[in-house]
């Protein structure tokens, strides 16, 4: 996409490369989930510098998040990490994507698309996240035994933790379900190749729970889990968000700003307009809250954001037309976060950095 508007995405690949290298146990494998547009930082290229750095998989959320991937000549294992929609199944067949299992319905279908051939399945065991998965964990024996039956390859078996960054005693309790199950599935005679469990929170807090392979999905961006998770290790964030300023004006104190005069200004000030809004992913949950850098400081974002714009309260900055904005990222010695505008809009970082619209060019450094 051609930048014209005066607003991007910055991202640093050499912080992803680092954040993976990082990541990676010694003993296992490491896939890269690069769902929801590589979490708002482009897909294909945050993919090819995970693997790069050491990753052997890729995790898609959806069928067509894998087929974009081989479009764009990305040829190691790709896994849907959801059962695949009715219908889609010989497209994804057709593209080599790995898919999950968990309900007879889908394996029906998928077992038809497959049509005898060779096709490795990753059988989803749903121990407490209840999202997805074989449930109760005890029904894996016989569906895994259907599953064999129909044709298909036990490639992997996998489960998902619900709060590994945060909960200890659920996280090791959904392990220890998983790895029971494990048990009973290879006493039945099954040998799956692989086993995998952790996510951020786990691969960075939990070594017992690597297994054969790591699922870093937000740590690997940069971003922290939970509050604290992962700061000894020393992760980057690789997305800054940046504009610039487009206009200024002088305002006097007590004057209204931006729509329904919300925001009154304490003070003679210098009022500037950054062209981005909420259609670009910017919460208007931040009128009034979150912060800008400008010229390396502080300035509060002056009441409602709007779809296109948002005004900012620079006080007696000194600001000018063209002037670098950083609405995500480092300027100067002042940094914003994705965690704390996620505080400011009452979400979690993931949100963010993943809502950060199309309309807004990613430009990638590194």
């Amino acid at each position: 996409m051609t930048r014209l508007r005066p607003t991007w995405a910055e991202v640093d690949l050499d912080a992803i490369r680092s954040n993976v290298r990082r990541l990676k146990p010694d003993g296992a494998e490491l896939m890269a989930v690069v769902k929801a547009n590589g979490y708002g930082h482009g897909d294909v290229e945050v993919a090819r510098a995970a693997l790069g750095a050491g990753a052997t998989w890729v995790g898609v959320a959806l069928a067509e998040e894998g087929v974009r991937l081989r479009d764009a000549g990305i040829d190691v294992p790709v896994l849907v990490l959801s059962e695949l929609p009715a219908g889609s199944e010989r497209i994804a067949l057709a593209a080599g994507l790995s898919p999950t299992l968990c309900s007879d319905a889908a394996l029906g279908r998928l077992a038809e698309a497959a049509g005898g051939n060779d096709v490795g399945v990753h059988v989803k065991i749903d121990t407490g996240m209840h999202r997805a998965g074989v449930y109760p964990p005890e029904a894996t024996v016989p569906f895994v035994g259907r599953v064999a039956a129909a044709g298909l390859r036990v490639e992997a078996l996998w489960t998902h933790f619900a709060s590994s960054a945060e909960d200890e005693k659920t996280t090791l309790s959904q392990l220890e379900t998983f790895l029971s199950v494990v048990v009973d599935v290879r006493a039945a005679g099954h040998r799956p190749r692989l086993l995998h469990a952790a996510n951020s929170g786990a691969t960075i807090l939990y070594p017992e729970t690597h297994l054969d392979l790591v699922r870093p999905g937000i740590a690997m961006y940069g971003l922290e889990p939970a509050t604290g998770v992962g700061a000894e290790l020393g992760l980057r964030p690789a997305l800054a968000w940046r504009s610039t300023v487009a206009a200024t004006r002088r305002l006097p104190a007590g004057e209204p700003v931006s729509y329904g005069h919300r925001y009154r200004l304490e003070g003679d000030a210098n009022v500037a307009t950054v062209p981005v809004g909420y259609a670009d992913g910017y919460p208007r949950l931040l009128s009034s809250r979150a912060d800008v850098l400008i010229r390396g400081r502080r300035c509060r974002v002056a009441g409602s954001v709007t779809m296109d714009q948002l005004i900012v309260d620079c006080g007696d900055l000194p600001v000018e037309p063209g002037d670098p904005v950083v609405l995500l990222g480092l300027q100067g010695e002042e940094m914003v976060m994705a965690e704390e505008l996620a505080r400011h809009a009452e979400t979690i970082g993931y949100e963010i950095v993943a809502g950060i619209g199309p309309r807004v060019p990613r430009e990638y450094v590194g």
